[in-house]
C-alpha cells in the first residue's frame, strides 16, 4: 500500500505563522535601530576630516612651541654669555681704574720711564706674534715723554741660546722702532715674527727716549704670553 503523508496537527500552523511574524518584527526593529543610531557615511567623512584638521593643528602648535622653546634656550644662552662678557669687562675696567688711581694719585709711588706690562698674543700664523706694551712714568708730572720702543727675543734651538734683535723680528734691515709720546702712560703695539725651529725664552723691551738714557726690561716668555694685567692709554 502507498505511504500516506502525515497531516499537520491541528493548531500548529497559527503558531508557526505567529513565530515568523515575531521574527520579522524583531529583524525590522533591529534594522530600524541601526538606521537610527549608526553614523551616516557623509557624517563619518566630515568627522574624519575634522579629526585630521584637529591633528594637523595640534602638530603645528607642538612644532611652534618646540621652536619657541629652542629660541628661548638660545636667547638665554646668548644672554648668559653676554652677561659673562660684561662682568669680565667691568672687572677689567675696575682694575684699570685702580691702577690709574694708584699711579696718578697724589699718594702713588713716583716711578721713572718703564714698561709696566708686555703682552704677546699668537696669531693665525704660528710664527707671527702681536705685542702690546704699556709704558708708564709719573716721576716728571706733566712732562711729555717721547721716544722709540724696540723688542728683542732670546731663543734656543736645543743646543745654544741666541738673541734675535729688532730687525730680525721685523724681517727688515733697519726697521723703524715703535714711537711713543705720553705724560703718564700709553699703550703701543706691533708685530714680530719668530724663525721656525726655535723656542723663545725671554723678551727684552728697550725704550730709547728722546732725551736721557735707554731703559731695558726683560720678561720671561711665560710672563709675556700669560693673560694680561692692567693696561692704560
Amino acid at each position: 500500500m502507498p505511504e500516506q503523508t502525515p497531516r499537520p496537527r491541528p493548531g500548529s500552523q497559527p503558531r508557526l505563522a505567529l513565530a515568523a511574524l515575531v521574527a520579522a518584527a524583531l529583524l525590522l526593529g533591529l534594522w530600524g535601530a541601526w538606521r537610527s543610531f549608526a553614523p551616516q557615511p557623509a557624517n563619518a567623512r566630515e568627522q574624519l576630516r575634522a579629526q585630521a584638521e584637529k591633528i594637523a593643528a595640534l602638530e603645528q602648535q607642538s612644532a611652534t612651541l618646540a621652536r619657541s622653546d629652542q629660541i628661548s634656550r638660545q636667547a638665554n644662552a646668548d644672554l648668559q654669555a653676554t652677561l659673562a662678557e660684561r662682568d669680565e669687562e667691568v672687572a677689567g675696567l675696575r682694575a684699570d681704574i685702580a691702577f690709574y688711581e694708584r699711579f696718578v694719585g697724589a699718594t702713588g709711588q713716583r716711578r721713572g720711564l718703564a714698561v709696566h706690562d708686555l703682552q704677546l698674543k699668537p696669531q693665525a700664523d704660528p710664527q707671527l706674534w702681536h705685542f702690546i706694551a704699556t709704558l708708564t712714568q709719573n716721576l716728571n708730572r706733566g712732562a711729555i715723554n717721547s721716544g722709540r720702543l724696540q723688542l728683542a727675543v732670546e731663543v734656543t734651538d736645543g743646543r745654544s741660546m741666541r738673541r734675535l734683535d729688532w730687525s730680525v723680528l721685523r724681517q727688515q734691515a733697519g726697521a723703524a722702532e715703535v714711537a711713543y709720546s705720553f705724560r703718564y702712560f700709553q699703550q703701543v703695539e706691533g708685530d714680530i715674527v719668530l724663525p721656525r725651529g726655535v723656542k723663545p725664552v725671554r723678551v727684552i723691551a728697550r725704550l730709547l727716549p728722546a732725551s736721557g738714557a735707554a731703559v731695558e726690561q726683560s720678561f720671561t716668555w711665560g710672563e709675556a704670553t700669560a693673560p694680561a694685567g692692567a693696561a692704560g692709554g
